[in-house]
């Protein structure tokens, strides 16, 4: 284990933050720590919960008093502890069985409709319902008090489905929940109501509400690669055709409808290079996105499709460009600041596809970490070991093709369970999931408000909320820029740190790598980064002393070094 090297006491961190107080009660009293009951098999899924729920915790250790004891099924521990939670199949509580796995969602006593992939088990009441099965009413989860020992008993598995998250993800009927701040929020509640006070690092950066994390995908970096093919003629028909009838319908603007004829009109030009190629937007980006730091990531080879999931050839795959095309543009956006990344092709296939795909593009960055997202997101169960075998500091493939929300039901970088040491940024919005016919085929304003629900999320559990625009995303025939240049200054005024993925990345490294002391209330952090990244905050959570419920007013308070 490495060693951490404490650089934040109380009195050093950027951030403090704190929910109430206890009567006699300093806010930074010290809180012990999570014993944790879990079987062998889970403990990978209990370790990334807490690196998301990032509160100190431990294994159970026999003999040894803490506040909170968390049983994954029927398990026999001391009654010292304050409180208890038991979650999964309990033999003397379960009353029956409810709907079929993939069907089922519990809704909280708070509202919050939670769904669940795993077995449910209907418990008879003893006590308060904190959790009810949704359309049924049947109850999921109570709370009740023997022997002066608070008791919670929840009808599902936790960890079971912390570990589907993160392997398997959301079926796109659920994309816009974000399931495992649910659960974590849950937990927290629990604890609160139980009087147990939470310290944690929370997932959000000093100075700011969240993270925003810009990317592109650098599929058509220029339409004279594209001559007399599919692409071209797709390109002419949208632009013309398909504008008219959007205008007709009321989807683009007169102005909108006159550049994407213009531009039609153009292409003889653009092949002479008498024009500025209508798809060659890097500068574009730059003015849009005024000094926000951006990834883009680039296909390694020209002419390169790879192979399809199913192993057979995927000609339409394949890119029509190499990096010696666009190497002088992507010379000019890296000394501007921006991140270049591996647009995969065939690295989520096997480890040695990975490190080729990244040996060709390692060259046009200064970075050591470099990361990756799959071109069409094309993933397997064994993409995350290889991508991390071949060297890749992240992955961020985990999205939607067809709409946007939370595949891992999450908005936070996580480690996914077989990996070392890749971390998955996940991928929220994407710009063809939500304005292509085949996909959620939204308006401007129906995106506007989808995106505006995240953000919404965002604001509220933390995290980082990952947006994919694709290179030709802002240009003729798509003209999708409006709407990104929205999304932009709404994202600055709800106070987004807005950043490439690399840095989104290495901020949460620095959160993995810290750890709450709680003999001076302090963090140790042992990031490298951490003078070049906003720093943590350290946020407590109690009852009010008196209080039926938790006090939800928020304080923030900057101290200063001593």
């Amino acid at each position: 284990m490495a060693e951490r090297t404490r650089v934040a006491s109380r009195a050093e961190l950027n951030v403090f933050e704190w929910r109430g107080s206890r009567r006699g009660n300093s806010p930074l009293t010290p809180a012990r720590v999570i014993g944790v009951v879990a079987k062998e098999g889970e403990y990978p899924a209990v370790r990334e919960f807490f690196e998301l729920f990032k509160t100190p915790w431990e294994f159970y250790v026999p003999g040894r008093e803490y506040d909170v004891v968390l049983c994954s099924g029927e398990q026999r521990v001391e009654k010292s502890a304050r409180l208890v939670v038991v979650y999964g199949k309990q033999e003397n509580k379960v009353a029956k069985s409810s709907a079929g796995v993939g069907q089922l969602a519990v809704r909280s006593d708070a509202g919050d409709r939670i769904p669940i992939y795993g077995d449910c088990f209907a418990l008879p009441c003893d006590g308060r319902v904190l959790l009810s099965v949704d359309g049924s009413g049947e109850c999921a989860a109570f709370e009740e008090t023997v022997d002066g020992q608070q008791r919670v008993h929840v009808g599902y598995d936790l960890f079971y489905e912390v570990r589907y998250l993160l392997t398997k993800g959301q079926p796109a009927a659920e994309a816009r929940v974000p399931t495992l701040e649910l659960h974590i929020s849950f937990l927290r509640n629990v604890m609160i109501r139980a009087s147990i006070r939470v310290v944690e690092i929370p997932p959000v950066p000093a100075g700011y509400k969240f993270i925003a994390c810009l990317t592109h995908d650098v599929d058509h970096p220029a339409i004279r690669h594209h001559f007399f093919d599919h692409t071209m003629f797709g390109f002419f028909y949208r632009a013309t055709v398909g504008s008219s009838v959007d205008f007709l319908r009321g989807r683009k603007s007169l102005k909108q409808l006159v550049l994407n004829v213009a531009a039609a009109l153009s292409l003889p030009l653009m092949y002479l290079g008498w024009v500025k190629d209508a798809w060659a937007q890097f500068d574009r980006y730059a003015e849009i996105e005024r000094g926000a730091s951006s990834t883009f990531f680039v296909i390694p080879k020209r002419d390169d499709a790879g192979v399809a999931l199913d192993k057979t050839p995927a000609p339409k795959r394949a890119a029509k460009y190499s990096v010696a095309d666009i190497r002088n543009e992507l010379q000019s956006i890296a000394k501007a600041g921006c991140e270049i990344g591996v647009h995969g092709i065939d690295a989520w296939n096997n480890a040695k596809a990975a490190r080729r795909e990244l040996d060709e593009i390692r060259p046009l960055t200064n970075n050591r970490e470099v990361g990756v997202r799959m071109h069409w997101l094309y993933f397997d169960e064994n993409s995350h070991a290889a991508l991390d075998e071949a060297g890749f500091s992240y992955d961020s493939t985990c999205g939607y093709n067809q709409t946007v929300g939370y595949r891992a039901g999450t908005l936070q970088v996580f480690k996914p369970l077989l990996s070392n040491r890749l971390l998955e940024l996940p991928m929220h919005v994407m710009d063809t999931a939500l304005f292509f016919g085949g996909y959620s085929n939204f308006s401007p304003k129906q995106a506007k408000v989808t995106v505006r629900e995240l953000m919404e999320h965002a604001r509220k559990f933390g995290g980082v909320l990952t947006f994919n625009w694709h290179d030709r995303s802002i240009a003729p025939e798509r003209l999708w820029d409006e709407t990104y240049v929205g999304f932009l200054e709404e994202l600055r005024s709800k106070g987004a740190w807005i950043t490439n993925a690399g840095q989104a990345v290495a901020w949460f490294r620095k959160r993995r790598s810290a750890e709450i002391d709680e003999s001076e209330n302090g963090i140790n952090d042992s990031s490298p980064l951490r003078e070049a990244l906003p720093g943590l905050r350290l946020q407590i959570h109690e009852k009010s002393f008196g209080a039926a419920e938790p006090n939800r007013i928020e304080a923030e308070k900057a101290l200063c070094s001593t």
